[in-house]
């Protein structure tokens, strides 16, 4: 459909908590989730939420194959995942390097819960139940926290593990955003 533009911090849209969806197979949810796939494999993203683009519906996508951002990532399915409730299976979390399409350039070590179950529905109102963790695990908080106004800055414990990627990674280790 369309490469639509990413909100970037500081816009007070990416901070609002979204709205459910309550109709799925919809003609306007089908191209909401074209613009969000076009827009993501555009930019080379792991996933997206609507908010990032200016909607403020429990919308995310998601997915990893080979990613020029993460080359070391484990593949991740691609997935739509609407209305996400997620369920913590430990207390163990990892920190990690975390960038987004809406904090361009930068990178920051971002502490996550290392096992989860999530719930919710794809674009067809279809049930999705899984348990996953790891990368994958990583990605969906990232993404799910988008849709209750927080960006991966505000969980960063220690902002000398926060800075631009060419600086932090001069070699290239770590793509752009």
């Amino acid at each position: 459909m369309a490469i639509k533009e990413v909100l970037r911090m500081g816009d007070a849209r990416l901070l609002r908590v979204a709205e459910e969806v309550r109709d799925f197979d919809t003609r306007q949810l089908h191209a909401l989730l074209a613009d969000m796939r076009d827009t993501m494999q555009a930019l080379d993203g792991a996933g997206l939420a609507a908010p990032q683009i200016g909607v403020n519906l429990r919308v995310v996508i998601f997915g990893v194959e080979k990613n020029p951002r993460y080359p070391d990532a484990e593949e991740v399915p691609q997935t739509v995942l609407i209305n996400p409730r997620i369920t913590l299976l430990t207390e163990e979390m990892e920190e990690d390097w975390e960038g987004c399409l809406s904090v361009p350039g930068l990178r920051g070590r971002v502490p996550r819960y290392t096992q989860l179950r999530y719930q919710g529905r794809d674009e067809y109102g279809v049930a999705i139940d899984r348990t996953v963790s790891g990368f994958h695990a990583r990605v969906v908080q990232h993404e799910c926290d988008h849709l209750d106004g927080i960006l991966y800055p505000m969980r960063i414990k220690d902002l000398r593990n926060f800075g631009y990627t060419a600086v932090l990674f001069p070699d290239g280790g770590q793509q752009d955003d």
